[in-house]
């Protein structure tokens, strides 16, 4: 794949940088100069994990990688702890760290893999987040990857603030490469380190997290610590609460707020939400079919991955089942939850969000979990953990209690109430778990 050819023509006699990383500035026509890792032992079809970072090595590296026909696995020192498994999932050849090249062996071959490489086409591996079971490892052929940027498309200066093995932390890199824009990273994924970052280098976009986007309303740099320069922020990765997102919209009036939805399995959905305070988006783009059964959304994409190397495909006549159950108004989805999470009380079912959202919209609270726990009378109950923002002393559980009981049905009341920190990932996404 000649990416390295068609990217330089695109950025022919364009000034200014495409990236900016820890002050340094580096335009396209300059990316040769960066000083590369030696590749030489590497093959066309070679399965080459990259543990690297939004900087100008890891992204050189990327597209050489690329450039190769060979199929890549993007990694991130954050999941080390995992990347043994993602190593034997993946079938990886070999191993780059820092500037270290590395070569395994393994005796295993799987059918997905060897078409690959017999079209000649490079290939990208993503691992999915985990949650219900082993992460699974997500093949794609890299051809019909980048279709969705043949089109070009405005671009905007964009912050980096999703991760390198990340689908979405990927299509912001690509977007911005093949629509000329410029990319900057935050030193450090905090509120205060990516506001400054933001206001330094004029960033218009933010695309983030609801969790991050709540640690910055609770902070306190709302309205007035919001530079003036952002023109949209952009949220997914996890389902938005409406008074997050309503409080932000009344805050923060010259800001659009955009939310986003994909699955790696998927490649890249085109979205568009409603309007800038609602919840509710249409999902579609070329190539791209929904449809809702049972309140699940299915979708069919044209760019959806080859199919997991480590688990059966789940693709039924083209149809991947999302495991999102939404609510449906005139062709537009609003995500209430996941199927898995439905808490059912002696038979009257309802979404954890149901309680959350009531929670959230109460002062002094942080953050809000509900979980099912098993119940020998009623088969389940649910649970709720809430964190305090330590800001408000004159927090009362006995009330808060009150007033979820004056709006919620008995069989959704929560039976435990705790007080504890919420569990937020390294992505900064909120890890729904409750101790026993």
């Amino acid at each position: 794949m000649e990416i390295l050819d068609k990217l330089s023509q695109i950025w022919k006699e364009i000034d200014y940088p495409f990236i900016i990383n820890d002050d340094q500035e580096l335009k396209f026509s300059q990316i040769t100069s960066v000083p590369s890792l030696d590749l030489r032992s590497i093959k066309p079809g070679d399965v080459v994990a990259i543990i690297g970072d939004f900087n100008p090595l890891s992204i050189l590296t990327l597209l050489q990688l690329i450039e190769l026909n060979t199929i890549v696995v993007p990694l991130t020192t954050e999941t080390e702890s995992q990347h043994e498994y993602f190593f034997e999932s993946a079938l990886v050849d070999v191993v780059i760290r820092n500037r270290s090249v590395t070569r395994r062996t393994h005796n295993h071959n799987h059918l997905l893999l060897d078409s690959l490489r017999s079209k000649e086409h490079a290939g990208l591996i993503l691992f999915s987040t985990g949650s219900t079971g082993r992460p699974k490892a997500i093949l794609h052929d890299l051809t019909l990857f980048f279709q969705r940027y043949e089109t070009p498309r405005p671009t905007l200066r964009t912050l980096s603030f999703l991760l390198f093995d990340h689908i979405g932390g990927l299509n912001t890199l690509f977007h911005t490469l093949f629509n000329k824009g410029t990319i900057i990273s935050s030193p450090t994924r905090t509120v205060d380190s990516v506001l400054k970052t933001c206001e330094k280098f004029d960033i218009e976009v933010l695309p983030t997290t609801p969790t991050f986007l709540r640690l910055i309303l609770l902070s306190g740099a709302v309205p007035d610590r919001i530079p003036q320069c952002l023109k949209v922020i952009t949220y997914g990765t996890e389902r938005m609460d409406q008074h997050t997102l309503s409080t932000l919209c009344r805050s923060l009036p010259w800001v659009d707020f955009r939310q986003t939805f994909g699955m790696s399995e998927l490649g890249i959905l085109r979205v568009k939400s409603v309007s800038r305070d609602s919840l509710y988006m249409k999902i579609g783009g070329e190539g791209i079919e929904t449809k809702v059964e049972d309140n699940i959304l299915w979708i069919k994409s044209e760019t959806k991955m080859l199919g997991y190397l480590n688990a059966d495909s789940p693709f039924i006549n083209g149809w991947f089942n999302t495991k999102d159950i939404v609510d449906e108004q005139n062709r537009t989805f609003r995500i209430i939850g996941r199927n898995t999470d439905t808490i059912n009380v002696g038979g009257l079912k309802f979404m954890p969000s149901e309680v959350e959202n009531l929670a959230l919209a109460y002062p002094g609270i942080k953050f809000a979990t509900v979980i099912a726990k098993n119940n020998p009378l009623t088969g389940q109950h649910a649970e709720m953990l809430i964190e305090i923002d330590p800001s408000k002393s004159t927090f009362s559980t006995s009330e808060f209690k009150q007033y979820l009981n004056d709006r919620l049905p008995q069989h959704m009341m929560p039976r435990r109430i705790r007080l504890e920190s919420a569990q937020i990932g390294h992505r900064y996404k909120k890890l729904n778990s409750l101790s026993e």
